[in-house]
């Protein structure tokens, strides 16, 4: 895209994290493997041999960064067709901004689970001082035509960091998560600066109508001297203080159905997705995907099983529930303890309902490359997806797009 004069508009992502992740071997060398997760699978596709801009933290404690980053990420940025730009955090910064406020506290209020929260005052200024750095790094590295789009719950506050910086761009913010009703909301000690932070955008997204519906509605209730009006899938603001109109929509993310598809169909997925049968002939299989986190319901899934086998025993030796559990803030002591609580589980109805050459539940603790992953996919007759608050699932529509036959059934 340009403008009337034929320059280029770049396109600036920013997230917590780059679509990549830097890991040291034991010589302490940096290397390189693709991210994972929802916003990956979504955006990575958006900026693909497209140029553009995308930046984020690298994973890696600003402490622990004992060589140079570049050679490693313009590899990276020539493989995948954009350019990655490193946000360095501190293990402090990680341990209160990251761990701390995201993830004490918004991810569990967003998520309408209050009572994980933690409101510890000193995180909300290691996020303000992050957000900060995030919106310093893009104003270093942008132009006046490019387009900011900010990601997800981490960085509220950088379009707000840019206004002070009187960086005058057009900026774009999209919760991937969900946002709560009001009176969940409330429980939030800064919701007045997280709602005028997300006003200062140019557009702000959301995965749902029900979750712009809780927007509006916090903001017509909280805030005085904006208006909100319109219909359809994007609505208008206005803003009195600085006259100046937002936009307001509701855009569910998707996923490169093509590409799983035609990766489903490869002769290295379809034999993993044989073999599978084969280490399992005459069963049914359940799959389960889901990353380790106390929204996503799987210690309800695994005793809704557990219900399933005592109330209907003619189902034992046919089903097979195959649950994968991806590793996620393995340093977090409530996740930690969860991850206990589900093997705990897991012990226990396979101790139940075990058989002679066959067992109930099958445990993966750990990340699946693609290929593997897409081999459940189409091996599974089943998908549970169930989590007890959720933003887009994007393993729902995984399933669907490498389910060639169309015989699988998503629950």
């Amino acid at each position: 895209m340009t403008d009337e004069m034929g320059r280029k508009h770049r396109l600036i992502i920013a997230s917590n994290r780059l679509p990549i992740v830097l890991k040291k071997d034991k010589n302490g060398d940096i290397f390189v493997t693709s991210g994972s997760g929802g916003l990956v699978t979504a955006l990575a596709p958006v900026l693909k041999d497209r140029g553009g801009l995308w930046i984020g933290w690298t994973g890696i404690p600003q402490e622990d960064i004992t060589r140079p980053l570049e050679p490693c990420l313009k590899d990276a940025s020539r493989k995948w067709g954009y350019k990655l730009l490193p946000v360095n955090l501190t293990k402090q910064e990680i341990d209160n901004y990251y761990y701390g406020f995201a993830n004490e506290v918004l991810w569990p209020l967003f998520h309408d689970l209050p009572s994980h929260c933690n409101f510890n005052p000193e995180y909300w200024n290691y996020y303000k001082n992050v957000n900060e750095k995030f919106a310093k790094t893009i104003a270093e590295n942008c132009r006046y035509n490019d387009f900011v789009w900010i990601h997800d719950y981490h960085l509220v506050n950088v379009a707000k960091k840019l206004r002070e910086m009187n960086v005058n761009i057009n900026t774009a913010y999209f919760l991937h998560i969900p946002f709560p009703p009001l009176d969940v909301f409330l429980n939030l000690p800064w919701r007045f600066e997280i709602l005028n932070s997300l006003l200062q955008y140019d557009l702000i997204g959301f995965q749902t109508i029900r979750d712009r519906r809780n927007f509006v509605h916090c903001v017509r209730k909280l805030l005085r001297g904006i208006r909100i009006y319109g219909k359809g899938q994007v609505i208008m603001g206005k803003i009195k203080n600085d006259n100046r109109q937002i936009r307001i929509g509701a855009f569910p993310i998707s996923i490169d159905f093509y590409e799983f598809e035609n990766m489903a169909r490869s002769q290295e997925v379809s034999d993993r997705a044989w073999y599978i049968h084969e280490d399992l002939p005459n069963q049914h299989i359940i799959l389960g995907v889901d990353r380790l986190d106390y929204t996503k319901g799987i210690i309800n899934r695994l005793r809704a099983f557990q219900n399933a086998m005592r109330r209907y025993p003619e189902l034992i030796k046919k089903l097979t529930f195959i649950q994968v559990v991806v590793p996620s803030r393995q340093n977090v002591p409530e996740y930690q303890n969860l991850r206990r609580e589900i093997e705990q589980t897991v012990g226990e109805i396979n101790g139940e309902f075990t058989r002679s050459g066959w067992v109930p539940i099958h445990y993966i603790y750990r990340s699946l490359v693609r290929e593997e992953l897409l081999a459940y996919y189409r091996t599974a007759e089943i998908a549970l997806v169930t989590p007890l608050k959720d933003g887009m699932n994007l393993v729902a529509k995984e399933y669907c797009a490498s389910n060639l036959e169309e015989t699988g059934v998503l629950i």
